[in-house]
């Protein structure tokens, strides 16, 4: 995926930090389960809410476990679950589609590391979507959709956000309560919606440079290869209304002691990256905070 959706750290209480440590240390723990060593690669944070959001059970358990990040002290990780499981088959395909695209829109030589790592990733993928076809399917369909688009620069935001909407909405629909997957299936929409804008600010500046499709060039105003204040304003206020029509619909459902977390992700963190992206002083994480989630600036 791409690491937008991160909760507000400083914000959660002890036990919380724990609970998404734990989390985010389970789904890689399940990643290397089910998929080997070399899946841990696509750990991120964006599968780890995911994960959290589709976790069943009111309390999550688990205990320590060592691996080879952290061979010495203990790590606080989540039970083995069919969350994670689901969480660790959607890294997967997702990861396969993002680099099938990246296959597509670079030529021989650029696509090489595309087609390599997709060579990495093959086995994982038949087995990812073996266990999750409808969700494959929807993925692959929705990104060809999101293809379509971009070949015919289309200077709509919104038709390419929503299908990229569309797609991450699909992530609940293997949820039995249909109460419960309809409140996750909103959350997922907005969500999708939100991280498709977010990552075009992102890229704008880059997309600008290759000549890549990007909707924010066609549709707001540049002023020197940058979004002009009110362009950003706008843009702002759109990405905003995902978020408030996302928290709106986690208003409706109760999650347990991961309440807190996904509280502060919704209603903190989106709005921080977000505010970040669109002020150029949002930077990816790297390897080591990957691996050191709560980790905080200067510690």
């Amino acid at each position: 995926m791409f690491g937008y959706v991160r909760p507000s750290v400083d914000r959660l209480s002890e036990a919380e930090q724990q609970r998404f440590n734990a989390a985010y240390c389970g789904l890689c723990h399940t990643l290397h389960r089910r998929y080997g060593l070399a899946a841990r690669m696509i750990l991120n944070y964006d599968l780890t809410f995911l994960a959290l959001l589709l976790e069943e059970e009111r309390t999550c358990s688990g205990g320590c476990r060592r691996c080879f990040v952290h061979p010495l002290k203990p790590r606080p990780c989540a039970s083995p679950s069919s969350a994670l499981d689901t969480a660790a088959d959607y890294s997967v395909i997702l990861t396969w589609w993002q680099l099938q695209d990246g296959v597509a829109d670079h030529g021989f030589w650029k696509g090489l590391k595309y087609r390599a790592a997709s060579w990495l990733l093959r086995r994982a993928y038949r087995k990812a979507s073996a266990a999750q076809p409808a969700f494959d399917e929807s993925t692959r369909c929705h990104l060809r959709e999101l293809a379509a688009l971009e070949r015919e620069k289309c200077p709509s935001v919104d038709r390419p956000a929503d299908t990229f909407a569309r797609l991450l909405a699909g992530a609940a629909e293997g949820v039995s309560d249909p109460v419960r997957r309809r409140v996750l299936g909103q959350m997922f929409y907005h969500l999708g919606r939100w991280i498709y804008l977010t990552d075009a600010a992102d890229d704008l500046e880059k997309d600008l440079k290759t000549g890549s499709y990007n909707p924010l060039a066609l549709r707001f105003t540049l002023q020197e290869g940058k979004l002009t204040e009110e362009s950003r304003a706008e843009l702002a206020a759109t990405m905003d209304r995902s978020i408030e029509m996302m928290a709106a619909a986690f208003e409706l459902a109760d999650f347990g002691d991961r309440t807190g977390i996904i509280r502060s992700t919704v209603y903190e963190g989106l709005y921080a990256v977000g505010n970040a992206v669109l002020s150029g002083t949002f930077h990816r994480l790297t390897e080591r905070e990957e691996r050191n989630p709560t980790r905080k600036a200067g510690s």
